[in-house]
């Protein structure tokens, strides 16, 4: 008698976790806590479901078209497992901007979906830090900048890492698009060239139009003793929404040279919402790419 089994193995790109993958779970997400806590940011969450069309409003077309996961619920609505968290924060900020009290400085740790080719470092589900730090307007317009990537360096510290072990690297898209828009590129053939440029680097004759955009941040950042930051033209970002500084942490070991993790600012991601902009940066920091950085460098992953 044949009897079809049904298989034992976890949909493809997704992690079962046992008492003892859970305890490094556990280890990531209270240090991302921890540090985030100690910086002041306070807990946020939300539900893994969306409206699709709050991805398709301002984001980047590889995720919305190819890697979002997307159905109809029973009232015939569209609906996606989120990609990313950075919408859904907007989302309820806007909700409530009227009485919110600026600025803030929100985290969570949310289970974001991606329909990808799984490999080392990526899977179709992960958990990622988000840190946001909103609404600071002040005499100097790096402050925000500098604490965001402060708490992306102390987060690492944190976990046991060297400042050799990891460089973070700058650029900046106001500076990009400024000097692209003077060269005559509109602002369609711009964001094109983000997409593309995020995957394929900068052309070398683009590269030096904007290469002194970073260097007042650069150096506020040694003045707190953050050493191993510099500027990489070939640092985009693929999403639209961001309007400034954008960075990445890159592993320097020759095993896992690969980025971990990035964000930047966004200045205009709520005016989807018909809502007054608020100043933005923020990072996301996923849980695949930093227990590979740990397991690499030999560091606790418990």
């Amino acid at each position: 008698m044949n009897i079809n089994k049904l298989s034992t193995e976890p949909y493809k790109g997704v992690r079962d976790f046992y008492p003892e993958d859970m305890a490094v779970q556990n280890y990531i997400f209270n240090t991302w806590r921890k540090v985030s806590e100690k910086f002041e940011y306070k807990e946020y969450t939300a539900s893994i479901l969306e409206y699709a069309d709050l991805y398709r409003s301002k984001g980047n077309d590889e995720i919305v078209n190819d890697q979002m996961y997307v159905f109809k619920d029973k009232g015939d609505r569209e609906v996606a497992l989120r990609p990313e968290m950075t919408p859904t924060l907007a989302r309820m900020v806007a909700t409530q901007r009227k009485s919110l009290k600026f600025p803030l400085r929100w985290y969570s740790i949310p289970n974001v979906f991606r329909y990808e080719r799984p490999q080392r470092g990526r899977k179709r589900e992960h958990w990622q830090l988000n840190c946001d730090l909103m609404g600071i307007v002040d005499n100097d317009p790096i402050n925000a900048e500098v604490e965001i990537i402060s708490l992306s360096h102390a987060i690492m510290k944190e976990f046991g890492a060297k400042e050799i072990d990891f460089v973070i690297k700058i650029n900046n898209r106001f500076a990009m698009e400024t000097a692209l828009s003077a060269q005559g590129m509109s602002q369609e053939d711009i964001l094109a060239s983000y997409r593309q440029w995020d995957k394929e680097g900068v052309p070398e004759d683009k590269k030096k139009l904007w290469a002194s955009a970073t260097d007042t941040l650069l150096k506020s950042l040694k003045e707190k003793g953050i050493t191993n930051a510099e500027f990489d033209a070939n640092i985009v970002r693929g999403f639209d929404y961001y309007t400034g500084m954008v960075f990445e942490v890159f592993d320097t070991n020759p095993e896992n040279r690969r980025s971990l993790f990035g964000g930047g600012r966004y200045d205009n991601l709520l005016e989807m919402f018909g809502v007054e902009p608020i100043p933005t940066v923020g990072f996301g920091m996923g849980d695949v790419t930093i227990k590979d950085f740990l397991i690499t460098h030999n560091l606790p992953t418990a």
